[in-house]
């Protein structure tokens, strides 16, 4: 008989344990996935997939307007949050049964249970069942970090955006990265009244400053109010459902719905993974190594329970990497050099490699190109709205080390571009290769 009940065992299924599970079971392997709420996780269910149907219901605000300028004798149109809302959740479990079947296919056993681990090759399911594994696979993803003051609990979360009974008239969205921007974005299209507070006057950490800066300008022509260096003290229920806010240096406001969009916190509570020796971090994440070994050599983990890049694709390629190192026999590790970004605000930004200011830090000599135009559409449109593209090359070999956008189809656009950065190709490589006209694209190529 076998010496344990499975070779592999895997806490979470979302993007980062599905295909660590899918991939080993295609090796032969013998794979268990154990997961407490549905399959697909953050992404698939409450995260990226859902908040860009939502990102594309919110364009056609605009879109509907330029119609009009197009020719299109388009009427003044109403909007039906519960209709949007109930499209986009029916999506999600459509994507949640094609992951279901995905793993079925490939032969691994969904336990639709919560799973702990209990030792280095045991994990008990909620259920009291004991099971073995000679690997375990922590895949548990991370939620939403919600602040603590008194009234906090009136407060929602990106996890309960997409479930709101209303379209609420006032929203406050507290937190300046990608989740308060693009929901920043999406509620101003929709109509309500959006404020964002935030604790600096840094909005995007991490994004180019140039970038950042025009989505805040740009943010604030379309009506999105920013309160700065701002702080909650409390939040008080009023009687006919309103939140009253008291920020810190400011007249309390008034508003119908608060989210919290303040960083993500690892899932790794109440999991035992410290009780069979598995060293977390100061925040709570698993410490793993480049081979996604935690310090108990049969215990690995992949995906934002490790709070090395909170990204749905790096996690599917650390689940990739770690199937085909543990069980396919073709060890390789995931290359975390020149990750491709994206905000899904409006208009969305997006990004690949250093910024400006980390390539002066880091190269000293510097050369940066931009182009700073209208999209033709915009033109046409009356909209003033203006797209900013940036690259940043090493002043001496010419070589592009970061490139960074904001303005209509940034991300798509970017996806390419980014092969070009990670090939370490140069200025005069782009400028060799001949314009797509009339495209937003070809500005790559021309670049001043």
């Amino acid at each position: 008989m076998a010496e344990f009940d499975y070779d592999l065992f895997v806490i979470g299924a979302g993007s980062g344990g599905v295909r660590a599970a899918r991939v080993s079971a295609g090796y032969g392997a013998r794979v268990a996935i154990a997961e407490e709420y549905r399959v697909g996780g953050t992404c698939v269910i409450r995260g990226c997939v859902p908040k860009k149907l939502l990102v594309y219901g919110a364009h056609f605000a605009e879109d509907l307007k330029d119609a009009r300028r197009f020719g299109w004798n388009v009427p003044d149109c109403g909007f039906e949050w519960a209709t949007l809302r109930d499209n986009v959740l029916a999506e999600v479990d459509r994507l949640n049964g094609l992951y279901t079947q995905g793993l079925q296919n490939a032969g691994a056993e969904i336990i639709l249970e919560r799973a702990t681990a209990s030792g280095p090759n045991e994990v008990t399911l909620a259920s009291g069942r004991k099971v073995t594994a000679k690997n375990i696979l922590i895949a548990t993803g991370a939620h939403p970090h919600v602040p603590d003051f008194p009234g906090a609990e009136h407060g929602i979360t990106s996890n309960e955006v997409f479930h709101l009974d209303a379209l609420p008239r006032r929203v406050m969205i507290a937190g300046g990265g990608y989740i308060a921007n693009e929901f920043a974005g999406i509620f101003n299209e929709f109509g309500s009244k959006v404020t964002l507070v935030n604790r600096t006057d840094v909005i995007l950490r991490g994004y180019d400053q140039s970038i950042r800066d025009r989505l805040l300008q740009i943010s604030m022509t379309k009506g999105i109010d920013f309160r700065f260096h701002a702080s909650f003290e409390k939040v008080e229920k009023q009687e006919d459902g309103s939140l009253r806010v008291h920020l810190s240096g400011q007249d309390p406001m008034e508003v119908d719905c608060l989210i919290f969009a303040t960083g993500r916190v690892p899932n790794t509570r109440g999991l035992g993974l410290a009780e069979v020796g598995v060293t977390l971090d100061d925040k709570g994440a698993v410490k793993v190594d480049a081979d996604n070994r935690s310090s108990v050599d049969s215990i690995y983990a992949v995906g934002d329970v490790t709070n090395r890049v909170q990204l749905t694709p790096v996690a599917i390629r650390e689940g990739q990497a770690f199937a085909d190192t543990v069980f396919g026999g073709k060890p390789h590790q995931v290359d975390y050099h020149c990750i491709p970004a994206a905000v899904f605000s409006h208009p969305p930004m997006a990004g690949v490699g250093m910024t400006e200011s980390e390539a002066r830090n880091k190269l000293g000599s510097v050369k940066v190109y931009t182009s700073d135009f209208r999209a033709m559409k915009n033109v046409l449109a009356g909209r003033n709205e203006r797209a900013l593209y940036k690259m940043v090359c090493d002043g001496v070999t010419g070589k592009v080390v970061g490139l960074h956008m904001i303005g209509p189809d940034a991300p798509e656009i970017l996806q390419a571009a980014a092969v070009a950065v990670k090939a370490g190709l140069t200025k005069d490589d782009f400028d060799r290769t001949v314009a797509l006209h009339p495209s937003m694209a070809e500005e790559l190529v021309l670049l001043k």
